[in-house]
């Protein structure tokens, strides 16, 4: 996600590095670069525009401190504007109304009936909500059942009538039941097309005047670029919806739909699809994503995500282990099942700063812990308790039990020595003081 123009920013931006004063020339021939790279990622030729001449506007109205160069100056001002042009803060989508009703409206193939049942999913555990979706699309019958198939693997109750060809009635329908049934809130999925029509425009906007749903969303391809900006406004001259969902940001997207789209129909971003799975969801949040372009990374999200899967009295009993030097392969199993559960392995590494860069033509595989998770599964329940029982014999076993080879056993048990290691003396606070007190003379403390 954005790591050509993560690289050409960066490229563009290390012009001024070195440089002793901000001046017109140098800021020109800089943002000339950081123009081109927003149009190579498939940004609006005027929003581009329009970005540069405002971060020119700021930067040469300010003075650089003593303790800013030039280069740090501009990087805090392109952070800035970047997250402007994404909407500057997050929204949220609106909850009120009994119950509340969302429309989905996009085109056919944006992730709209994927998209729902993630949002139905994200209600009902984030948010507490009773969710009922309704499947809309009269005429794939094919999306339908795919509703029902996420409805099972989520929970969620799914209203649908193949008999009835009327969207309209069928809405109604689930309306009135959700009222009765006491869901708190209604997700619509509309039909789409493989292009904007007379016929689909016409349908969703007397939809949209028969529920008078609180919450319109367009949902949209962000692999689609300058297409995904062109067909929202389209979208929202119709139906003036609420927020705009980005659908495969994982993808090989070049950003130009994420950089655009705010500014173009001045409706907020509200999520992004990060995944196929029905938790690979996140809020959308300017300020964090104009961070990771930049390659900064985002460590706010990364601690969110943890403290979703790590509760307080998880990570007490863990401390309590490890300052008992007791911590054991059931506990090492346990945080790495916690941290499969965060999501796409590669992404979480990326929103550490600095390393985003650093992985770019890595091939970091989901399964890259199954190896792990074979030794492990392969062990007694005394030698994951006493890892110290492990002797030769024992290894040999593990390798042939695991289909791994004994020097990936090796490698295991090693790794989690030193783990282990690591977390008792970061647990143990004289230990670390005493690491301190030994450093050499003249390196920073």
């Amino acid at each position: 996600m954005f790591d050509n123009l993560q690289e050409k920013l960066d490229r563009a931006l290390k012009n001024l590095k070195g440089q002793g004063k901000i001046t017109e020339i140098n800021v020109a021939e800089t943002l000339k670069e950081v123009r081109k790279a927003l149009l190579d990622a498939d940004v609006n030729f005027k929003v581009a525009k329009t970005f540069t001449d405002t971060v020119k506007e700021k930067a040469l109205g300010q003075n650089v401190l003593t303790s800013v160069s030039p280069g740090q100056l501009l990087v805090k001002i392109t952070r800035d504007e970047l997250a402007q042009l994404m909407g500057g803060t997050k929204e949220d989508i609106y909850l009120g109304g009994n119950p509340t009703i969302i429309l989905m409206s996009g085109l056919q193939g944006s992730g709209k009936t994927t998209f729902t049942g993630k949002l139905a999913n994200y209600l009902k555990t984030k948010k507490g909500k009773k969710p009922l979706m309704v499947a809309c699309d009269i005429y794939r019958p094919a999306a339908i059942d795919q509703l029902h198939v996420l409805g099972e693997q989520i929970g969620v109750e799914v209203f649908s009538n193949k008999e009835e060809k009327n969207p309209i009635k069928i809405a109604e329908a689930a309306i009135k039941q959700a009222k009765e049934n006491g869901n708190s809130v209604v997700l619509i999925d509309t039909a789409g097309r493989l292009a904007i029509d007379e016929v689909m425009m016409r349908e969703i906007s007397d939809l949209k005047k028969a529920v008078k749903p609180n919450e319109v969303l367009f949902v949209v391809d962000s692999m689609t670029g300058q297409d995904a900006v062109n067909t929202a406004k389209a979208f929202n001259d119709q139906l003036d919806f609420d927020g705009v969902i980005l659908t495969k940001l994982d993808g090989d997207t070049r950003g130009g739909a994420a950089l655009s789209i705010k500014s173009v129909v001045n409706k907020p971003i509200k999520f992004v699809g990060t995944g196929e799975k029905m938790d690979a969801l996140d809020v959308f949040y300017p300020e964090r994503m104009a961070d990771r372009i930049l390659g900064m990374g985002d460590v706010v999200t990364l601690v969110e995500r943890a403290q979703e899967q790590f509760s307080e009295e998880e990570a007490r009993k863990l401390n309590k282990k490890i300052a008992s030097n007791k911590f054991d392969f059931n506990d090492f199993i346990g945080q790495l099942h916690q941290i499969k559960k965060m999501g796409n392995i590669k992404d979480l590494v990326g929103m550490i700063p600095g390393m985003g860069k650093a992985i770019k033509n890595m091939d970091i595989d989901d399964n890259a812990f199954k190896g792990i998770e074979a030794i492990i599964s392969s062990m007694t329940p005394a030698e994951r308790s006493k890892p110290e029982l492990i002797n030769g014999s024992r290894r040999q076993r593990l390798a042939k039990g695991s289909g791994q080879g004994i020097q990936e056993v090796n490698k295991l048990l090693k790794q989690f020595e030193e783990t282990r290691k690591m977390m008792r003396m970061m647990n143990d606070k004289n230990a670390m003081a005493k690491m301190m007190r030994n450093m050499p003379k003249g390196m920073p403390k």
